[in-house]
């Protein structure tokens, strides 16, 4: 029944807390801009006045010093508008910095899409092997081109091609297909994928790389196409759209209020209405801009113009990426916006496939790696990370699903550090191809990966990797320190959103199309800020005819005045100043924004849906022997055959409690290629699945697990085959050379008595052994391990 009353006294305690959390907010931004600029005013110094001669002269100097500089930062500028045209024409190709060759384009397809597959072509002096498992990445459609996968050198690409590997890459065209959707893009991303297969029979299935929006692209592709792809790496990319860090620290992530204060996904339809049912993603871009009006509007340029001699090069370098805007159709953007921005639907396996079915990430039958930043405010780690609880809302889930899911956290690079920066592709990227087979064999469950720095023989930087296993329970809550309380006013924006999506639908949109051209579109394309502020200041400018030349003149006299000198310093501490009076417009701009979000579609929230969550939310935490896949595991305790067996005494066997290095795993490698012919064969996944059951076995009935295994093994040459295996890796030097631990010794002897007794099943395991409430699984034939 509702609680008028107590509504109201919620709405009261919301909007107290959302003014002490603004409050808060404000007082944490006035801060870190007076300390800013009293960093500024010490960085510049104090220096003895100097005798008016020294002070016209330094002036003078001054002056001439940053009249060149200006002129040369708009010439840098004026190259940039040169760029963007030139790149334009040309049809805004990749910004790959390796050569490629094409495989498959998607506009030859049945249904027709402007993605295509292509081959990175190694340079000169590095070989790729072919019977080494292809690299798939996926950049992210999200405005801007793609190749900021293998923007440079050191890059996803290069990290890949160093390891021997070969590397495709999804790249795709400024136009969009006429009528093409998402579920075309991923059906056309199944035949990119089943191709590489067939250029690489010998090889492992391909490893799928998504970047960003690529990242939730590639998990629609490997969900729907489970049995085609190796394990996937999703980097950066917004899986939980919802989630956020609603905390009273430094800031929080504004773009996810975004949807709300723009009154949901209508927007997008009536910007594609108006272009023609084209969506600009110069829009995309210019939201990412906003985020940091700082560099926006500020720092970018101001180290151009400080640095004219030297950062020209880099800065042309990147906004040959950052300035090319793509194209989406009406029913792409639509599908992104009330599908994952607004409804964040992927993962309660609530958005259709087109095939019949729904996409279930816990189809998937590969390794996931999760890779994220604390310092990334466009994708964070809640984010990133949140869908696993969703999907599958318990640790003992995802074992017995025989889910791998490695967590990579980086400390504070920020979104698009994940993909360009040199350094994380030297040290992040370059680990996860390093360690990939070693992933694939990790027993089921959720680690969390390290990588730690040491100097190497030769001086250069070394790492060494180990894996965490965490607990999804306790995993959550620290991600999110309101344990996602935050995210239930985001179901009112839903709402909100649907409704406001019907009405425009309903009572403009059809005017809109009726009104719109596509010579209209173009024209607001070309004039949108992004083209604007870039084709304005280039040749086609005949008012800076004079520029060039000037530019010239200026680098044959250059009179460069040095970064040390006190007038220079003044200059620096006035820039710094000026950047951190505009972050501290920043910062009380999201504080107001998110006040004024969770002032009203928390209020809205508890009004029309706090009841429902309330009811739902009211059911006691299950114990986690009550929950279906526990049952289902323990049901089957005296069930099975060699396989269940050697899964189960690897359980019994192995170390717990402590990390996993990777020497470890690879020795685990090592000895299952060695002791193949003991071992079941069978796919990797099946196996994987087979130890996550045998976990929860021994976990929770750990007595039972052991009484019971003698019933695993009923044919006297498969408990030889077993006690062969038992002996034959205890004794191994390797084994030995890792010191086995005196329990891991003395459960050695346990299982061996027992086996080797030719036990039968004890009258009292028999007994305990609940009724089994599924099929028991099949023993496999032989298969080669794939």
């Amino acid at each position: 029944m509702s609680d008028p009353t107590r509504k109201l006294s919620a709405s009261a305690e919301l909007a107290t807390k959302s003014a002490l959390l603004f409050q808060k907010r404000a007082k944490v931004a006035q801060e870190h801009f007076s300390e800013r600029v009293r960093q500024a005013s010490q960085d510049q110094g104090t220096v003895a006045p100097p005798n008016p001669w020294e002070l016209f002269s330094a002036t003078g100097q001054y002056a001439i010093d940053s009249a060149q500089r200006s002129v040369l930062f708009w010439d840098t500028l004026r190259q940039r508008g040169n760029g963007f045209i030139e790149r334009s024409r040309a049809g805004l190709p990749p910004v790959l910095h390796f050569d490629y060759e094409m495989v498959l384009d998607g506009r030859t397809l049945p249904r027709k899409v402007n993605y295509a597959l292509v081959r990175i072509v190694p340079p000169d002096g590095l070989q790729v092997d072919d019977r080494l498992r292809p690299y798939v990445i996926i950049d992210p459609r999200a405005g801007h081109g793609p190749g900021i996968g293998g923007f440079k050198d050191d890059s996803q690409v290069g990290a890949a091609l160093r390891e021997g590997h070969p590397v495709y890459f999804v790249i795709f065209f400024p136009e969009p297909e006429e009528g093409q959707t998402l579920l075309d893009v991923c059906a056309a991303e199944q035949e990119f994928v089943r191709k590489v297969r067939a250029l690489h029979p010998g090889a492992p299935k391909p490893a799928i790389v998504g970047n960003c929006q690529g990242g939730w692209a590639a998990m629609m592709l490997v969900a729907s196409s489970p049995d085609d792809t190796g394990p996937i790496v999703i980097n950066g990319a917004p899986m939980s759209y919802w989630g956020g860090a609603w905390a009273e620290g430094e800031g929080d992530n504004p773009m996810r209020y975004a949807g709300g204060l723009l009154g949901g996904t209508w927007l997008s339809s009536f910007t594609s209405d108006l272009a023609d049912g084209k969506f600009d993603g110069a829009w995309l871009v210019q939201n990412f801009e906003n985020l940091n009006p700082a560099n926006t509007f500020w720092d970018k340029y101001y180290h151009v113009y400080a640095n004219a001699d030297t950062e020209p090069p880099r800065f042309l370098d990147f906004e040959r990426w950052w300035g090319g805007f793509y194209l989406m159709n009406r029913e792409e953007i639509e599908w992104i916006t009330q599908n994952l921005f607004v409804g964040n639907r992927l993962w309660k396996g609530a958005v259709q496939t087109g095939q019949g079915g729904v996409f279930d990430l816990r189809a998937l039958k590969v390794p996931i790696i999760l890779f994220a930043s604390m310092g990334d405010n466009i994708t964070p780690p809640q984010q990133a990370f949140n869908w696993v609880a969703d999907v599958y809302g318990s640790t003992e889930e995802i074992k017995a699903h025989g889910q791998v899911i490695v967590g990579l956290l980086h400390e504070d690079i920020g979104h698009l550090g994940i993909f360009v920066s040199g350094k994380v592709a030297k040290k992040e990227h370059a680990q996860i191809v390093e360690v990939m087979e070693s992933i694939e064999a990790l027993a089921p469950g959720l680690y969390g990966m390290k990588i730690a720095t040491k100097r190497g023989a030769d001086g250069q930087p070394a790492y060494e990797v180990s894996f965490v296993e965490r607990q999804l329970e306790e995993l959550v809550p620290q991600l999110n320190r309101f344990r996602r309380g935050d995210e239930k006013a985001f179901e009112a924006v839903n709402a909100v959103s649907e409704f406001n999506q019907r009405a425009y639908e309903l009572f403009a949109q059809p005017t809109v199309q009726a009104m719109a051209t596509d010579w209209g579109g173009k024209l607001q394309r070309d004039f949108h800020p992004l083209r604007f502020q870039r084709w304005s200041i280039s040749d086609l400018n005949p008012f800076l005819w004079w520029l060039p030349a000037a530019a010239e003149g200026v680098r044959s006299q250059r009179r460069a005045m040095g970064a040390d000198h006190p007038l220079r310093r003044s200059e620096k501490a006035m820039a710094e100043i000026t950047s951190a009076a505009l972050d501290y417009q920043r910062a009380i701009r999201d504080a107001i924004s998110e006040a004024s979000f969770f002032q009203v579609y928390g209020n809205l929230f508890s009004v029309l849906l706090a009841d429902k969550q309330e009811a739902q939310a009211a059911q006691p935490m299950q114990d986690p022997r009550e929950l279906p896949v526990v049952k289902d595991a323990l049901a089957s305790i005296a069930q099975g055959g060699y396989a269940e067996a050697t899964a189960r005494a690897a359980y019994l066997l192995a170390r717990k409690g402590e990390p996993l290095p990777l020497s470890r795993l690879e020795l685990k490698q090592e000895l299952m290629g060695d002791y193949q012919d003991l071992l079941p064969a069978m796919p990797r996944d099946e196996a994987r699945r087979i130890r996550g059951e045998q976990e929860l076995i021994v976990r929770y009935a750990p007595d039972e697990a052991i009484a019971t295994l003698p019933s695993l093994l009923p044919q006297r040459s498969d408990r030889d085959r077993f006690l062969n295996l038992l002996e034959r890796l205890l004794k191994d030097k390797r084994v030995q050379g890792v010191k086995p631990l005196p329990e891991q010794v003395a459960m050695f002897d346990r299982i061996r008595t027992l086996v080797g007794a030719k036990a039968t099943v004890p009258a009292v395991a028999k007994a305990k052994a609940p009724a089994r409430r599924r099929a028991p699984a099949r023993t496999a034939a032989p298969r080669r391990m794939q």
